[in-house]
């Protein structure tokens, strides 16, 4: 493939989980957030020599793809003008609160990633790594043709740019399933069957949505193969968008 470096935007779980995946599978990385190079000092150190820090634009400039993993909130934060003509991989997910809510998205006029398209309308954005969580991306690589690897959806506009990630995810261990245009990409997003639950199995009953998250981040990962993404894609209904943590 041609992607040797990934720009990482926001290194939270979602962001960091995906440059840890991607130094162990022999990428390097660029890793940036909202408070300075400075503050990834440790980070960089820990992951070794194939990583590096720099600013959310410097990481934008410097990725064959970028990974934009930042709160949906803060989306139209993001480098504009350096994320032109790049690959963006939107892990984002809504989850609605007093602070910020958006009407086009309850109303399910828009998904979440065409709302990120909208502003980097000059970038090729491709929704994926939404929907399991970094503990179990970095428990189910497999190489290629493992009888238990596992797939993960992806959804885009550009079919150049949805196979672009689909060979990046396929570097990192794992099998895709396209899903077609971010218009469909709510097949994967929460509320339906392909969120969180193919990767981590059937969680306690009677937990809170907090709680939910917090088994979800430390449950052991169980394989989803292809087949398996496939149909509960397919099965998928759409209802209201977001998760709610109240």
């Amino acid at each position: 493939m041609s992607t040797t470096t990934l720009g990482v935007i926001g290194t939270g779980m979602v962001g960091l989980g995906a440059a840890r995946r991607a130094v162990d599978a022999g990428l390097s990385v660029v890793l940036s957030n909202s408070r300075g190079p400075e503050t990834l000092a440790d980070l960089v150190a820990e992951l070794g020599e194939r990583a590096r820090a720099a600013t959310p634009a410097e990481a934008a400039s410097a990725g064959d793809l970028v990974i934009a993993a930042v709160p949906l909130a803060a989306h139209e934060r993001l480098p504009r003008a350096e994320l032109a003509g790049k690959t963006v991989i939107d892990p984002m997910n809504y989850a609605p609160n007093p602070d910020f809510e958006v009407p086009e998205l309850d109303s399910d006029e828009l998904t979440s990633s065409e709302l990120v398209q909208r502003h980097l309308a000059d970038a090729r954005v491709v929704k994926a790594l939404h929907n399991i969580g970094p503990k179990q991306l970095l428990e189910l690589f497999r190489p290629a043709g493992a009888p238990d690897r596992t797939a993960l959806p992806l959804s885009g506009d550009d079919p150049d740019a949805r196979k672009e990630v689909a060979d990046l995810l396929d570097v990192l261990g794992f099998d895709a399933v396209d899903l077609g245009a971010l218009a469909d990409s709510w097949r994967s997003e929460p509320n339906t069957p392909l969120y969180a639950l193919p990767y981590v199995g059937q969680p306690p009953s009677g937990l809170t949505a907090k709680e939910f998250v917090a088994w979800v981040q430390q449950a052991p990962g169980v394989p989803a193969p292809v087949a398996r993404v496939e149909e509960l894609a397919a099965a998928a209904v759409r209802g209201p968008a977001g998760f709610r943590m109240e």
